[in-house]
C-alpha cells in the first residue's frame, strides 16, 4: 500500500514514481541498442560516448539549478515543463538522421530529465513526513532502480523484433508514452507551487561555479584528452573551480545570505558519506551493465534478444529484493546497505570468474545467475541508502539536497561509463587471440567490484558516523499533511 494519509498524497507519489521510471528507463534501454545504432548512423566511438554519457552529463548539470529553482519558485510547473521538453527531445533523437542531431537531442533530453528529477525529490520531501517520507523515497528509488534494470531486456526485445535499423529508434521512443501519461497526471495531481526556501534570491554565481566544476570534471571522461598535459589542465580547472565555489559559499554565508549548498548538508557526515556510497554504487552498476551488453553482443556474438534474456533476472530480483529491503532495514538498520554492497562485490567477481573459466555454451546461464545476484544486491543497497541520505536534508533545502545527491550520481555515471568501457575496449584490442574479450570483461568486472568495495568501506564509515538517534526512523506520530485541492494555484 502506498504511504500517505489521503488520496491526494498517494497520487503525488504515483506521479513522482512515473517520472523517475520514465527518465531512467530512457537511458537504460539504449545501452543494448548501441551496436545497431552505431552501424545505422555510421557513428564513431566518440559519437557513441556523447550519446550515452552526454545524457548523464546534461542530467547532472541540471539537477542543482533545478532543485534551487524549485525551492525558490515552487515545483509543479518546473516539473511539467521538464517532462514536456523531455518528450519533444526524445522524439527528435529517435528521428535524427545523423549522430550530431541525436547527440544534441540527447543533451537537451538529459537536461530536461535533470529538471524533472530535482522537482521529484523536493516534492516528496514537501508532501511526506516521518515514516511516510521514508517509504515514499524508498518507493521512488525502487521504481527508478527497477526501470533501470528493465531497460536492457526491453531494448533487446525491440531490436530483435523490429530489426537493428529501426529497433534503436523505437528504444528512444519507448519513454514517449510514459512521458505523455506522466505529463497529464502531473498537471492534474501535483500540488500547487509553493516556495520552501527562506531566501528568495537565487545564488547565480554559485550555480555557475557548481555547473562549471561538474562540466569540467565530466567532459574529460567523455572526450578523452589527447595528452597528459591536456589531462592536467582539465584537473587544474576542476580544482580551481572547486576552490572558487567553496570560497564563494563561505563568503555568502558570512554576509547573511543563503548559500547554494545548505550548511546542514556540508556539515553532515552521514549525508556526505551516503552520497559517496551512492556515487560508487550507481557508477559501478551502469558501467557493469554497459560492458556486459557489449561483451555479449560484440565479444560472444549473441543476439540482442538473448542478451536481454540474460539481463532480465537482474530486473526481477531487484524488484523483489527492494520490496523486502524495508523489512530487513527495520531489523538491522544501515547494515542492510552493507549487505547489499557485499553481495554486489561477490556478483561482480563471480562474473569475472565465469568469463575466464566457464565454457562458451554455459556462459549465458552463468551470467544470468550473476545478474540475479546483482539484482538482489541493488535492491538491498539503493533505496535504503538514498532514504537515509535524504533524511539529513532540511526542508528548506530539500530540492537542492536531492539535486546534489543525483548530480553526484550522474557525475559518477559519466566517469564510470567512460572509464570502465575504455578499460574493456583497450584490453580487448591488446589481448592476444580469442581470449581477448573474455579477459577484457573479467578485468572490467574487477574494476566494478573495486568500486563497490569502495562503496562498502564508505558505508561502514557512514554507520560509524551516524549516531543511533540520527539513524533511527522519524517518529511515527509525525503525520503527512493533507493536500488541499481547493487551494488556488499561484
Amino acid at each position: 500500500m502506498l504511504p500517505g494519509e489521503d488520496r491526494a498524497a498517494r497520487r503525488v507519489l504515483l506521479v513522482c514514481m512515473a517520472a523517475g521510471a520514465t527518465t531512467l528507463l530512457d537511458q537504460a534501454v539504449l545501452n543494448i541498442a548501441i551496436p545497431s545504432m552505431r552501424h545505422s548512423l555510421g557513428a564513431g566511438a566518440a559519437d557513441i560516448q556523447w550519446i550515452v554519457a552526454g545524457y548523464s552529463l546534461a542530467f547532472g548539470l541540471a539537477l542543482v539549478p533545478g532543485g534551487s529553482l524549485g525551492d525558490l519558485h515552487g515545483r509543479k510547473w518546473l516539473f511539467v515543463t521538464g517532462v514536456a521538453v523531455f518528450l519533444l527531445a526524445g522524439v527528435a533523437a529517435a528521428t535524427g538522421a545523423g549522430p550530431g542531431t541525436v547527440i544534441g537531442a540527447r543533451l537537451v533530453q538529459g537536461a530536461a530529465a535533470g529538471l524533472v528529477n530535482s522537482q521529484v525529490i523536493g516534492t516528496i520531501q514537501d508532501v511526506f513526513h516521518g515514516l511516510d517520507r521514508g517509504r515514499a523515497l524508498g518507493l521512488y528509488a525502487v521504481t527508478s532502480g527497477v526501470a533501470t534494470a528493465l531497460g536492457p531486456p526491453l531494448g533487446g526485445a525491440l531490436v530483435a523484433g523490429l530489426g537493428p535499423g529501426a529497433g534503436w529508434r523505437y528504444c528512444l521512443l519507448l519513454s514517449a508514452p510514459c512521458a505523455v501519461v506522466t505529463l497529464a497526471l502531473a498537471v492534474r495531481w501535483l500540488p500547487p507551487p509553493q516556495r520552501t526556501a527562506r531566501d528568495s534570491r537565487l545564488d547565480v554565481l554559485g550555480l555557475a561555479l557548481a555547473c562549471g566544476c561538474a562540466l569540467t570534471l565530466m567532459v574529460p571522461f567523455i572526450r578523452t584528452p589527447d595528452s597528459g598535459g591536456e589531462a592536467l589542465l582539465w584537473a587544474a580547472g576542476v580544482c580551481a573551480l572547486a576552490c572558487a565555489f567553496t570560497v564563494h559559499q563561505r563568503l555568502r554565508a558570512r554576509r547573511g545570505r543563503a548559500p547554494l549548498v545548505h550548511p546542514a548538508l556540508t556539515s553532515s557526515k552521514p549525508y556526505v558519506l551516503g552520497t559517496a556510497v551512492a556515487m560508487a554504487q550507481f557508477g559501478s552498476s551502469l558501467a557493469a551493465s554497459l560492458v556486459l551488453t557489449v561483451f555479449l553482443q560484440d565479444g560472444l556474438g549473441l543476439s540482442a534478444l538473448l542478451t536481454a534474456a540474460i539481463a532480465l533476472p537482474s530486473a526481477v530480483a531487484m524488484g523483489v529484493s527492494s520490496a523486502l529491503a524495508w523489512r530487513l532495514t527495520r531489523r538491522i538498520g544501515l547494515r542492510t546497505v552493507t549487505v547489499g554492497l557485499s553481495l554486489g562485490v561477490c556478483a561482480a567477481l563471480a562474473g569475472a570468474v565465469a568469463a575466464l573459466f566457464v565454457p562458451t555454451g554455459g556462459l549465458p546461464i552463468a551470467f544470468a545467475a550473476t545478474q540475479l545476484l546483482s539484482g538482489v544486491a541493488g535492491g538491498l543497497a539503493v533505496s535504503p541508502n538514498q532514504t537515509q541520505v535524504l533524511q539529513h536534508a532540511p526542508a528548506e533545502a530539500a530540492g537542492v539536497g536531492g539535486g546534489i545527491l543525483q548530480m553526484a550520481q550522474r557525475i559518477a555515471a559519466a566517469v564510470c561509463l567512460s572509464a570502465v568501457s575504455a578499460v574493456y575496449l583497450h584490453s580487448t584490442s591488446g589481448a592476444p587471440g580469442g581470449s581477448g574479450p573474455r579477459a577484457a570483461y573479467a578485468l572490467a568486472s574487477c574494476v566494478c567490484a573495486g568500486l563497490l568495495a569502495v562503496a562498502l568501506m564508505l558505508s561502514r564509515l557512514r554507520r560509524a558516523a551516524t549516531s543511533p538517534r540520527s539513524s533511527a526512523p522519524a517518529s511515527p506520530t509525525v503525520r503527512s499533511p493533507r493536500i488541499d485541492r481547493s487551494t488556488p494555484e499561484r
